[in-house]
């Protein structure tokens, strides 16, 4: 393979006021073959997202001017790139108000690098995820539609386009997060069928291990807001299914 057929390497917006943490993690993820764009505040970090492409943000919760959590939902409002926060401390509030501004998941700082780039290589995956063919019974009709033969799972107004990863509710396209999308087919492929978090951990996060929870419980609730409130069910004590 030619320089020129080479593929181009993963760009990764890191935002970090801790120039000593930022030039650790630079050099750690280029040591795996990042290309790391980097900013010391969030309003340069909004700037910078706006001018390039980027293939995943990895943004502090505490920075100066504008926030991680702030920046993140201004991410959001263009973007549907994987987000991951890093949270100092760990601390829930951090936790819940990050993954409510629409990031994927995230880590505790100090960030141990295996931990980091496995939850990078987790998050590219989902972002670039291909299903598997839509079950042939279920709640969730499998239809043929159009000239491409394209498969449709039906979930009353809700349809999933599992060839093209194109959802829609009343005929309207629903932009998801790349997490959303794989929650939402994970459901779909088992409609009706109480999925336990850990499953969905393992399924969707691609967690070898037991993963946070509140990161299933917050997807869910973004998840509901776009496709409404009813259509995934709690099963208290047990889960989540996706109603028939």
């Amino acid at each position: 393979m030619s320089e020129e057929d080479a593929p181009a390497p993963v760009t990764i917006l890191l935002v970090e006021d801790d120039e000593v943490i930022r030039r650790s993690v630079t050099l750690a993820l280029e040591r795996y073959g990042y290309r790391v764009v980097s900013a010391g505040d969030g309003l340069t970090g909004l700037e910078l997202f706006r001018e390039g492409r980027h293939d995943l943000l990895l943004l502090d919760v505490m920075l100066p001017g504008l926030d991680g959590i702030g920046l993140c939902r201004r991410i959001r409002e263009t973007s549907m790139d994987p987000v991951l926060m890093m949270s100092a401390r760990g601390d829930a509030l951090d936790v819940v108000s990050g993954l409510e501004a629409g990031a994927d998941d995230y880590v505790v700082k100090p960030v141990d690098t295996a931990v980091l780039v496995a939850r990078i290589r987790s998050l590219l995956r989902r972002a670039v995820y291909t299903p598997a063919a839509p079950p042939a019974t279920g709640g969730g009709r499998p239809e043929r539609s159009g000239a491409d033969g394209r498969d449709l799972l039906v979930f009353g107004d809700l349809s999933i386009d599992t060839a093209g990863l194109v959802v829609s509710l009343a005929g309207r396209p629903v932009a998801l997060a790349p997490t959303e999308l794989r929650l939402l087919l994970e459901f779909a492929a088992h409609p009706g069928t109480v999925l336990d978090r850990q499953t969905l951990l393992r399924n969707v996060w691609d967690y070898g291990w037991d993963g946070d929870s509140r990161v299933v419980d917050l997807c869910v609730q973004r998840l509901r807001k776009k496709i409404g409130a009813d259509r995934v069910e709690t099963v208290r004590g047990f889960g989540y299914k996706l109603r028939r």
